[in-house]
């Protein structure tokens, strides 16, 4: 893709940027018709011709004019006629300026109030795509506006904020739009995303106000009447009057803020628009008729609340307004009044900020799907998989390491505590009671929670060798690099890698694993065959010559069979006092991981490996691809 177009097709102005595919600078404003911001108007002249813009308001040769017609787009399917005519009228003049070439490869990026559905927005791509315009996508006129914020040089905003809640007010001619953005990603409202509060309201009461005290008022009212698009023309001209005036309060407040219209009817007569001090607050803060007798502010500051009652998550940390109205001092109050947690903040031309933030979406999303694509390559290659293979073996012994000691405090000990009171019968029987309850034990919850930590350990110098990866990537497309760095979120509730303890020891898989944890452990807690067991403590000194007696009588090997497999009585099993188990577990700890260690070394299944391997890069790689995807607005 050359090139990418934004056009924010507005109810009241228009406006187009364009930027190159290389192009690092913010877009560049297209001149329709000698204006970087142009009427949304159209008007077909009696030879067939197509006029758009401040022309097409009141040529006399117009055969049909139609102007404000995009607020009307969800309420009547007629205006697709009008959406289509003006569309039309645009890129014929475009391509007769030369701004757009036949067949060059570049798309459209067409702004939407954030509150059209899906039906709707397909509605509205599919007119421009049938005037012929370059591929089209629709994008919400806010998530555009926060675009263009995180791209501009003048606004500190940067990367971060789009990890936190965000809310833009695009304050257009007719309505005021909201979005909740929060991580990146659009928030529904369900306020219909838009409320029927813009800046043309202020344009009306002004206008109205002009005609009134104008000594031509009966004529005016009458060319109005017959001629809706020199209406509007006048209507543009007083926005723009107002604009200037709270762009500057201070100086207007001591200076002449006025302009005079010439309406070219049937005879020329002349229109002076003017505002004060006293005007501008009669625009903001006094009751009007077009909004039922309430003001301007309290209209705007009651949509604020709602919006505000109807945020689920945290509420915004940046308050970012667009749109021309944006400019005024009073917003930015009637703002950080509703929401006092949040910077409120605007651009230095909000009029075009969603214009630009359209043209550089375009190109985000054609880096973005390079970017994506070579994530998805590492992911798809052995390179994560080499990384973990390299340190598994560390993992296994992190993993030993954490386990043993609670293992043989909750698996193993309590085994041998139902063998002394009696529940186990013979010392035969503890083989295959203890592989149970072990296997109970490697699959609880409790097992899962010793394991996070020595596992989140392990994650981190994995992690280190993957983002010698991943960074060359990060850097060939500007995305910041913490955005994609995953010892940045090994803190944080987002990374979700798990180990199970059952998937590192599973029974059925790893056999070997259990077997040599319930030998070792009944060899070195029994001290051979249950005998140290049964001759431990006072009691041994009896006991041990009974046992003596038996070597002499059997042979060593059958003496230790017929022990295994005697049914001790009680009383002689509770000589053996409790503590003397616990003890001995405490200081066999050690041995039981040395002799594990030395399996994990001899015995160790390369298939099991193999598959710890798979399952913990295939996690990592689908972490990786989770923060690719939320990496939507990075910095240019």
């Amino acid at each position: 893709m050359d090139r990418y177009f934004g056009f924010d097709l507005g109810d009241a102005e228009s406006a187009i940027a364009r930027l190159e595919e290389k192009d690092k600078k913010a877009p560049e404003m297209i001149r329709i018709k000698d204006a970087q911001s142009f009427i949304t108007a159209y008007a077909r002249l009696m030879n067939g011709e197509l006029l758009i813009g401040e022309s097409a308001c009141y040529n006399t040769n117009a055969i049909h004019r139609s102007v404000r017609f995009k607020s009307r787009f969800l309420t009547d399917p007629e205006t697709d006629k009008d959406v289509r005519q003006f569309a039309a009228g645009v890129l014929s003049e475009l391509y007769s300026q030369g701004e757009l070439v036949k067949d060059e490869d570049c798309c459209f990026y067409i702004g939407c109030p954030a509150g059209w559905k899906k039906n709707d927005r397909e509605r509205y791509r599919s007119i421009f795509e049938g005037c012929g315009y370059p591929p089209v996508r629709i994008v919400s006129e806010s998530r555009a506006a926060l675009i263009s914020a995180c791209q501009s040089k003048h606004l500190q905003v940067g990367y971060d904020i789009l990890s936190k809640p965000v809310l833009v007010v695009d304050i257009g001619s007719s309505t005021t739009d909201f979005a909740y953005i929060c991580a990146g990603h659009e928030v529904e409202l369900q306020t219909a995303g838009e409320v029927s509060l813009g800046g043309g309201i202020m344009d009306e009461i002004l206008l109205e106000r002009s005609v009134r005290n104008s000594k031509d008022e009966k004529r005016i009212r009458r060319i109005f009447e017959e001629s809706p698009a020199w209406k509007s023309y006048c209507d543009f001209t007083a926005r723009k009057l107002k604009e200037k005036y709270f762009s500057d309060e201070e100086y207007w407040k001591l200076n002449d803020c006025s302009r005079t219209v010439q309406i070219l009817y049937d005879e020329p007569v002349n229109l002076t628009l003017n505002i004060n001090a006293e005007i501008a607050d009669e625009l903001l803060i006094r009751g009007a008729r077009q909004l039922g007798g309430r003001s301007f502010r309290d209209v705007f500051c009651d949509s604020l609340k709602e919006v505000r009652g109807k945020i689920q998550g945290d509420m915004p940390e940046l308050l970012f307004l667009t749109g021309g109205v944006s400019k005024l001092k009073d917003i930015k109050e009637w703002c950080s009044g509703v929401f006092p947690e949040a910077v409120v903040i605007a651009g230095p031309e909000p009029e075009f900020s969603v214009a630009r933030g359209l043209a550089f979406g375009g190109q985000i999303d054609a880096r973005l799907r390079d970017f994506r694509k070579e994530v998805s390559d590492l992911t798809e290659s052995s390179t994560v998989e080499k990384i973990v293979g390299n340190h598994i073996d560390e993992l296994y012994h992190k993993i030993v390491d954490a386990i043993v000691e609670p293992l043989l405090k909750e698996a193993a000990l309590p085994v041998f505590t139902r063998w002394r009171s009696g529940a186990i019968r013979k010392l035969s029987d503890i083989d295959e009671v203890m592989k149970k309850e072990i296997d109970l034990w490697l699959h609880s919850d409790k097992a899962q929670e010793i394991l996070a930590k020595p596992v989140g350990e392990w994650l981190k110098p994995v992690a280190y060798d993957i983002e010698e990866h991943v960074m060359p990537i990060c850097v060939k497309y500007d995305v910041p690099y913490h955005a994609m760095s995953l010892t940045s979120y090994l803190s944080l509730s987002d990374i979700d890698i798990r180990i199970d303890a059952k998937d590192v020891f599973a029974v059925k898989e790893i056999t070997w694993l259990i077997n040599a944890i319930i030998s070792i452990i009944v060899g070195l807690i029994c001290g051979g065959s249950g005998i140290a067991l049964i001759s431990s403590g006072i009691s041994g000194i009896a006991v041990g010559a009974v046992i003596s007696l038996l070597i002499l009588l059997l042979g060593k090997e059958k003496m230790q069979k017929a022990l295994m497999d005697i049914d001790i009585p009680v009383a002689v099993r509770k000589l053996t006092p409790a503590k003397h188990l616990e003890n001995r577990t405490e200081k066999l700890s050690a041995d039981i991981k040395a002799n594990l260690f030395e399996n994990l070394e001899k015995e160790k299944s390369e298939e099991i490996t193999s598959r710890m391997v798979a399952q913990i890069s295939e996690q990592i790689e689908q972490f990786l691809t989770k923060m690719a995807e939320i990496v939507e607005i990075p910095l240019g």
